[in-house]
């Protein structure tokens, strides 16, 4: 590893208790430089990441689904999935429907102009890979092996 790319330099700490907290304020370090980094391309959709996650899961699915759905297959799990899809509304990137099945459910659906959205995001794909550009291929095969076995969910 060279010592021009280190989280001892970035952040200016030189001593860890042991590599396993060293990894922890590498990873909290690394997610925080990713989320600013992304910051950039969302804000050229004037959408938050978790907006653009909300419009990902419902173009994915292709059909309506309800908050607690989206909520499931959510990043952030500690959203607000209610409040955020109201903003989405209020922007008209998606559309509330009362569930026919059950009144008490509402379904979200994207709108056309929610597909737009994402259509003229999806042009920035490459630069949004291009953060991790100091990877190989197989760099990034085996750190997501690697994320997966943090979370013990292989």
């Amino acid at each position: 590893m060279s010592s021009a790319m280190s989280i001892e330099k970035d952040i200016q700490q030189s001593k860890f208790r042991n590599e396993y907290h060293k990894t922890v304020v590498n990873l909290i370090f690394t997610y925080n430089w990713i989320t600013e980094k992304t910051k950039q391309f969302f804000d050229k959709g004037d959408i938050t990441s978790q907006q653009y996650n909300i419009l990902r899961i419902l173009r994915g699915a292709g059909k309506p689904l309800s908050t607690l759905q989206i909520r499931q297959r959510m990043l952030d799990k500690m959203s607000d999935t209610s409040r955020i899809v109201d903003r989405l509304v209020k922007k008209e990137l998606v559309q509330k429907v009362i569930c026919k099945t059950d009144r008490r459910l509402v379904d979200v659906t994207i709108t056309e102009m929610g597909l737009q959205l994402l259509d003229k995001l999806d042009s920035y794909n490459e630069q949004m890979d291009a953060m991790l550009a100091n990877l190989t291929e197989e760099d990034a095969k085996m750190l997501n092996h690697l994320l997966d076995k943090i979370r013990s969910s292989e």
